[in-house]
């Protein structure tokens, strides 16, 4: 079915870390997003502990209130407790699609996803040289950006979206501890973004961030983290709403 209209409304917000006592807590957040856009992007830290319990009472939230297709990414918290295979089958049971270098069109909109990993940027970037362990921290690293760049290869649409947990771009981590930037994200997510000329990325992760930034190549990435969504605009919904005019880029 054609999507009827000429634009494209597109919810983001990550990092909503649904806690087991979390029922109810983001009815209302949901509610309003149904109301204001036409797909919902989730950027990973979608559960505290990535407990299955966790990822139920997101589940039930979700199927309760959002009626627009549901895109989603993991963060780091939802590995922590080793269930992050049975969190992705709860939600995706529930109707969420969780990206992982996978792709989707939606309403002729384009979408890559991939958590993303750390290890800083540009010439600070950590590099594979040395103990096992670092090897293997960067090929990590270079292992998402891979599947980054595959995701965004497979569409072909007039706008491709990234979503991601970590930050590809150092601007958007901006107002957390610079001791802990490697740990916030990777250089190696930026390059794919330029390449394929995505119209816009989305992480979360970095709390303490800024909202908007700039790759090299201009794409606009935009940190939705909801705490620091909260503190940009507080009394009002945390989540930011990005329109797309359906067949013409950017």
């Amino acid at each position: 079915m054609t999507f009827p209209y000429d634009k494209v409304r597109i919810a983001a917000v990550a990092d909503i870390h649904c806690s087991a006592t979390g029922h109810g807590q983001f009815q209302a957040l949901f509610e309003q997003i149904t109301e204001r856009a036409d797909i919902l992007l989730l950027g990973g830290d979608l559960t505290n502990y990535g407990l299955t319990q966790e990822a139920q009472i997101l589940a039930k939230e979700l199927t309760a209130s959002v009626k627009i297709p549901i895109l989603a990414v993991l963060g780091n918290h939802d590995y922590e407790s080793g269930k992050h295979e049975q969190v992705v089958q709860i939600l995706s049971d529930a109707g969420v699609r969780v990206l992982d270098g996978d792709s989707v069109e939606i309403h002729g909109v384009g979408f890559a996803g991939v958590k993303g990993f750390g290890g800083g940027f540009g010439d600070h970037m950590l590099q594979s040289w040395g103990e096992p362990t670092i090897k293997e921290f960067v090929n990590e690293a270079v292992r998402e950006g891979l599947k980054l760049e595959s995701a965004l290869a497979r569409l072909d649409t007039p706008h491709r979206i990234a979503l991601m947990h970590y930050a590809p771009i150092p601007d958007t981590i901006v107002g957390e501890p610079p001791e802990i930037f490697p740990f916030l994200g990777s250089g190696r997510l930026e390059e794919p973004l330029d390449r394929f000329k995505v119209t816009a990325a989305f992480h979360g992760h970095a709390h303490r961030g800024t909202f908007e930034g700039r790759t090299r190549g201009g794409v606009p990435v935009y940190n939705v983290a909801l705490a620091l969504l909260q503190r940009l605009n507080p009394g009002k919904p945390p989540v930011h709403v990005l329109e797309i005019p359906l067949g013409v880029a950017l």
